[in-house]
């Protein structure tokens, strides 16, 4: 067959893909991943006691804040990345923004503290809980987001792994800050932070794998 054949094959009775449809498939698939996020930290670990108080409510809703913002920019970032060739115009130093805001108000909260209450503010009760809950629980959301990304037939492999890990470390950390009772800033730029970073890390070493097409 000769390659004007074969073109002409290839783009008879191409039909048009729904503008947005990518969008929406990665959109619902994270939506998704959230919802059964939330139901596994409810049926492993519960909802803190005192979430009814208003002192919990308010560092509640600083967490989700953090963590919302980081989804946001991710998955907007992802959606660009899942299209072939569509990612350029898009700094991937954006997703860097909620880290440095959640970092600054972290050393803010130190720097108005006694040096002495430093360490507990940092490394809170619940630190190890923390480590191990987040990547835990981001592993069902990463798996669902990773299977509409690999529809769209991204190209840069590596990056789209690592933005979906980070996009499914912000769901996870949204649904464990409903269960968490260390309400120190600090604790949330180090430990919420850390951990989403190390769902990025998972996602990008994960990502050529899974994505592969």
């Amino acid at each position: 067959m000769k390659t004007d054949d074969l073109v002409l094959m290839l783009s008879t009775n191409v039909e048009p893909i729904a503008r947005g449809r990518v969008a929406r498939t990665i959109s619902i698939a994270v939506i998704a991943g959230a919802v059964i996020a939330l139901g596994i930290m409810l049926v492993a670990l519960g909802v803190r006691a005192d979430l009814t108080t208003t002192r919990a409510a308010v560092f509640l809703l600083l967490k989700l804040a953090f963590a919302l913002a980081v989804v946001g920019v991710s998955l907007r970032y992802l959606i660009r990345l899942a299209r072939p060739g569509s990612a350029r115009g898009i700094s991937p130093l954006a997703v860097i923004v909620p880290f440095a805001a959640i970092a600054l108000l972290g050393m803010l909260g130190l720097a108005d503290a006694p040096s002495a209450h430093w360490n507990r503010m940092v490394v809170g009760g619940e630190w190890l809980e923390c480590l191990l809950s987040i990547p835990t629980i981001a592993i069902v959301p990463f798996a669902v987001t990773i299977f509409a990304v690999r529809r769209a037939a991204p190209t840069n492999l590596f990056r789209a792994g690592a933005v979906a890990g980070l996009v499914a470390g912000g769901v996870s950390a949204m649904a464990y800050a409903f269960h968490c009772t260390d309400d120190s800033l600090p604790f949330v730029a180090v430990w919420y932070g850390g951990t989403i970073v190390l769902c990025t890390l998972a996602g990008a070493a994960l990502g050529p794998r899974l994505l592969h097409w």
